[in-house]
């Protein structure tokens, strides 16, 4: 939650939906200054992969309504904000942000991988879509994955050698 918190200050602070990445920049590091410059321009990577930011003609657009969002007075963000969190992680905090406790999450996201024998990062999008949960840019990013692994995987091995025919059982 501290990410979104972090991320939606300073649009709340200037009542806008869309800001330059460097008043942005600016704003986290030398009005708030809950970042250095380069923290805070770590934090809009972070953001963008997370889908709570938007890179549109060089100005970064809230991807969320910030009125749901409160930054509590005195609060300053803790450095873990700006870990780019795994597919996994980010499926299971849409699902627990959708209303399902995580412990149960967990568990169901665990049975379906291992009833569908997908990737952990295919079950949590899966179990997320059941849950309602958006998880469109999730989802993108684990059919490339999968995508990738098939083609590494029906990829011909390269070990220097000519294929014969005894390579070949169908070769007669």
């Amino acid at each position: 939650m501290s990410l979104e918190v972090a991320v939606a200050a300073p649009f709340k602070a200037r009542a806008q939906d869309r800001l330059g990445q460097g008043e942005f920049v600016v704003a986290l590091s030398l009005e708030r200054e809950w970042f250095s410059p380069d923290q805070a321009k770590r934090l809009v990577d972070v953001a963008v992969g997370r889908g709570l930011l938007a890179s549109e003609d060089g100005d970064l657009v809230l991807q969320f309504d910030p009125a749901e969002v409160t930054v509590p007075e005195g609060f300053v963000p803790d450095e873990s904000v700006l870990r780019e969190q795994s597919t996994f992680e980010s499926a299971l905090d849409a699902i627990v942000a959708a209303g399902v406790e995580k412990q149960r999450a967990v568990a169901a996201i665990n049975e379906r991988q291992r009833a569908l024998a997908v990737t952990i990062e295919a079950a949590a999008v899966l179990y997320a879509r059941e849950q309602g949960a958006t998880v469109d840019r999730l989802a993108a990013d684990v059919r490339e994955e999968l995508a990738t692994a098939s083609d590494d995987e029906s990829a011909p091995a390269d070990d220097g050698t000519e294929p014969t025919d005894a390579d070949d059982p169908g070769a007669a």
